[in-house]
């Protein structure tokens, strides 16, 4: 294969577009990878094409070889099936619906869990079936409020998605141990570094659920590890509880003046002042904190909840959404407080809400619910509001002076807390997702009728497992990992080429020379980019070859007059010179050589 600069359609940019936060983001459209065509949505150039579509032979030949068979569905969907799995109310705005001329409620298919099960259901009816693995790599849609970081988080996105389909939980456990061991030979062979973390699951359920990560620090995914082998996502990670506490010489709860305190820094630095402890200074660790939020349910409804949680510690928004979901997560406002006025800013306390409000007047109790953070253990004392501006209760003790309506995973993980399965202390990194695994049970069987006769000629609900990877995030992530500060750095695997010959100069048996190596290489299976360009300076050809990022450059230019070319590797190792007579030979063994690693 040959391809040449001077007809293919690419223009690069010395200019990193104004909407680029991210280097594969400027980098991919820079090198004319792709080209923005609205908020989180890219047209594929023919580069980009190459590099996608190497990336998708991959994944291709690893599902092929994990015993998974290949179908396609539409993007465009009916209503009905995710109206019957609850999904279509549960997506919220995070979907995009529309109707047709006949005002038929569809929508551009966020993930496809509904049509496979209708799929196998409508073909399927016996034990003898099954087991059974079927995949699609498709063009997904999701309304992202916020798409940033080019391909990383867009609107429009291709995705490899896969399902099996099991009798019973032993043959779910198999399938997906196969596909998770095709997920590691996928990304080894992308060349991709990778940590497989416990997930959760979200609104697509199931009893287990892992990410494949990629370490790199402008990832949206927090995770984290621990020497012991513990990895998770930050979103998974279960908090430590301590034991209980006697609360036997334990004060009784004294409310005391503590004004212009609207903030924990402010709270302890007043109660050290005038209400010094005789064994320790206080810390913001021995206050209560108690946050507002607003939760909106797929429905409409709004609801406040109130996290409680020690005050040297803050709410993580991720870790809040993943405990709450598929309610979607908000800040109160000051309409959510002009509706409950016993929530005093800056000084609620536990009294006013949950379990602990006062009844109304017909016995009912309508109070905020109120969850805590596990560490609130019975026993263990605190200053917290006391519902009244410029006012704080001390030696309010949990258990005895008032419980919850249960707790919430939703304080931030700090590196050095200890891990959930006792094997050390937490690290943190930030990494993209870049894969997602699901055992999902019989949630979408069930709700959409899927079942088969089993050996007594019983009906018996298939069980289900969903499997997905972000193909063009994948391109993104492996564009992240491999450049420099001069351009993209593609592995042999998935780079649109594997040479970049360079023609400098103008004389024509430079070009001619050029052009014999290149048709040379072509010919014996070498994927060829050719800079033809005639009128190019040679400054611009190099600087395009390492923008493009074709991990062998070979340059022919003034060493022709002594019968060598140059071979350069785009990043690592020495530049050397080749005799021009056994530069296919030598070209062609490097390339072999990369494609092997």
């Amino acid at each position: 294969m040959l391809l040449r600069l001077s007809s293919l359609f690419v223009r690069t940019l010395r200019e990193d577009p104004v909407d680029a936060e991210v280097a594969s983001h400027k980098l991919l459209v820079r090198a004319g990878y792709i080209r923005r065509a609205a908020p989180g949505i890219y047209t594929w150039l023919p580069l980009g094409l190459r590099v996608l579509a190497k990336v998708e032979g991959v994944v291709r030949e690893e599902m092929v070889a994990a015993g998974a068979q290949e179908v396609h569905f539409p993007a465009l969907l009916p209503k009905e099936p995710y109206e019957a799995t609850g999904r279509w109310t549960e997506y919220g705005p995070n979907i995009f619906r529309l109707k047709d001329r006949k005002g038929g409620d569809y929508l551009l298919a966020p993930t496809h869990e509904e049509m496979f099960t209708l799929l196998v259901k409508d073909l399927y009816s016996s034990y003898k079936d099954l087991p059974l693995t079927l995949f699609q790599i498709q063009t997904k849609y999701r309304d992202e409020a916020r798409p940033r970081a080019g391909l990383i988080r867009g609107r429009e996105f291709i995705m490899k998605d896969a399902y099996t389909f099991d009798l019973d939980d032993d043959g779910l456990a198999a399938s997906y141990q196969a596909q998770r061991d095709a997920y590691v030979r996928i990304f080894d062979r992308l060349g991709l570094e990778h940590v497989i973390v416990a997930a959760t699951s979200g609104a697509m359920g199931g009893s287990r659920s892992e990410e494949f990560l990629t370490p790199t620090a402008i990832g949206e995914d927090t995770f984290v590890r621990s020497p012991g082998g513990y990895a998770a996502n930050v979103e998974a990670v279960t908090t430590v509880v301590p034991p209980s506490l006697p609360w036997d010489d334990a004060p009784a709860p004294h409310v005391e003046d503590t004004p212009d305190t609207p903030t924990i820094d402010s709270l302890v630095a007043l109660a050290n002042d005038r209400f010094p402890r005789p064994d320790r200074a206080w810390t913001a660790a021995d206050t209560l904190k108690n946050v507002v939020f607003a939760l909106v349910h797929p429905g409409g409804e709004r609801e406040l909840l109130v996290v409680g949680l020690p005050g040297d510690r803050d709410v993580d928004a991720k870790r809040l959404e993943a405990s709450v979901a598929p309610a979607e997560v908000e800040a109160a406002g000051d309409a959510d407080f002009a509706a409950h006025p016993e929530l005093v800013r800056g000084y609620i306390g536990p009294a006013v809400m949950g379990p602990n409000a006062p009844a109304g007047p017909d016995g009912e109790r309508t109070a905020v619910r109120y969850l805590l953070d596990p560490r609130v253990v019975p026993g263990t004392r605190w200053i917290t509001g006391a519902n009244e501006a410029g006012r704080h209760v001390f030696d309010l003790v949990a258990g005895r002076d008032f419980t919850a309506d249960g707790t919430i995973e939703a304080a931030e993980v700090r590196a050095g807390d200890p891990a959930p399965d006792g094997s050390g202390p937490l690290e943190l990194a930030r990494g993209i997702e870049i894969g997602h695994i699901f055992a999902l049970g019989r949630k979408y069987a069930q709700a959409l009728g899927l079942t088969v006769l089993d050996q007594n000629g019983k009906a018996q609900v298939v069980t289900m497992g969903s499997y997905g990877i972000g193909v063009s995030r994948v391109l993104a992530a492996l564009a992240e990992a491999n450049h420099d500060e001069r351009g993209l750095a593609w592995p042999a695997a998935v780079a649109p080429a594997h040479v970049h010959v360079v023609a400098t100069g103008k004389d024509q048996a430079v070009f001619e020379a050029a052009e014999a190596l290149a048709g040379t290489l072509a010919a014996r299976g070498v994927e060829v980019l050719y800079d033809d360009r005639p009128k190019v300076s040679p400054g611009v050809k190099f600087a395009d070859a390492e923008l493009l990022g074709v991990p062998l450059v070979v340059v022919v230019g003034r060493g022709l007059a002594d019968g060598v070319v140059e071979v350069r590797p785009r990043v690592g190792g020495e530049a050397r010179q080749v005799p021009v007579a056994t530069a296919a030979d030598v070209v062609a063994e490097l390339v072999d050589g990369l494609l092997a690693d």
